[in-house]
């Protein structure tokens, strides 16, 4: 058997870790900056789910940079972190707040692919021999 800890964060793990770290507040920005022109509208449930999408991303950044310095807690802390933005997109694809261009029905599809992704990464966190070795 390989010995992960010695090779450093790589494979899957690393896949995981760039995207907390970089496609987490990149689709954040670009999503944010298009939904902040309706905030006047909208008002406080709309700033509100910025500011929740704002802490999920947050909580992934922290998890994306715990597991890369092998922080202990590191793999529970991104399992939270999962969980946290599982449960903001849940409500913000069941919630009329955030504006959206989806088309009538696709919204089912969106929860799904969100909870497919989150459900995932959590069983690969739970059950990866690579992140067994490297956090153990």
């Amino acid at each position: 058997m390989a010995s992960y800890r010695s090779s450093g964060i790589g494979g899957w793990l690393l896949v995981f870790c760039l995207l907390l770290l970089v496609w987490q507040p990149l689709s954040l920005a670009i999503v944010a900056s298009s939904a902040i022109v309706s905030l006047p509208d909208r008002g406080l449930p709309l700033a509100a789910l910025m500011a929740a999408r704002l802490l999920a991303a947050a909580f992934g950044i922290g998890a994306g940079l715990a597991l890369l310095k092998r922080r202990p807690g590191a793999v529970a802390f991104a399992k939270l972190s999962l969980v946290v933005s599982a449960a903001v997109d849940l409500v913000v694809y069941t919630t009329p707040y955030f504006p959206n261009n989806r088309a009538p029905g696709e919204t089912p599809v969106f929860i799904l692919v969100s909870l497919a992704y989150s459900t995932g990464w959590f069983l690969y966190l739970t059950r990866s021999a690579r992140v067994q070795e490297t956090f153990s």
